[in-house]
């Protein structure tokens, strides 16, 4: 056998184990980002009402970290109490009542997967899964001899891939 055939059949074997054990992550990946296009929007999210004591006498910053609210800022404020943007906060007492939107358990995990941060341990498997996707580009092309009709059209359609993901950047 050829060393180019023996190449070609490694790379075969690689790319059908790695693609098997892959599969349920890459669904993973598949499903969470398709939530995560809609993260803007109120898709998939169900509301929640949270109550909480904090320090009375907060300005909107202040409430804000302490409620882990970005950009919190009070619309009004009156005979003490300060509302906010989906809540209110007594500047007296320091009881605070606001609502958060937020996915079903599995689906926010799922996309907290996908949104791994280097603080976070799940980056680990963002590098592996990052890795393996490269991997499979790679391999591939050695999935059919070069000279085949089929590599030829196959070579074709990653050209078109890549100018549209060119273009669909640069739009």
């Amino acid at each position: 056998m050829s060393k180019q055939r023996e190449v070609s059949n490694k790379m075969r074997i690689y790319h059908r184990y790695l693609g098997f054990f892959l599969a349920g992550i890459m669904a993973v990946y598949a499903l969470s980002g398709v939530v995560l296009i809609f993260r803007d929007t109120d898709f998939l999210k169900k509301e929640i009402l949270n109550e909480k004591q904090v320090a009375a006498n907060l300005n909107a910053e202040q409430l804000g970290k302490e409620i882990k609210i970005k950009r919190l800022k009070f619309s009004e404020v009156s005979d003490g109490i300060a509302t906010f943007k989906g809540g209110s906060y007594n500047t007296q007492t320091g009881e605070v009542s606001y609502t958060t939107k937020r996915l079903p358990l599995v689906l926010d995990k799922m996309t907290h997967l996908h949104k791994a941060k280097s603080s976070d341990p799940l980056y680990f498997l963002n590098i592996f899964f990052g890795g393996a996707l490269l991997f499979f580009v790679i391999s591939s092309f050695w999935m059919f001899l070069p000279n085949t009709t089929i590599f030829k059209k196959g070579m074709y359609f990653a050209a078109a891939g890549v100018v549209l993901t060119l273009i669909l950047l640069l739009v």
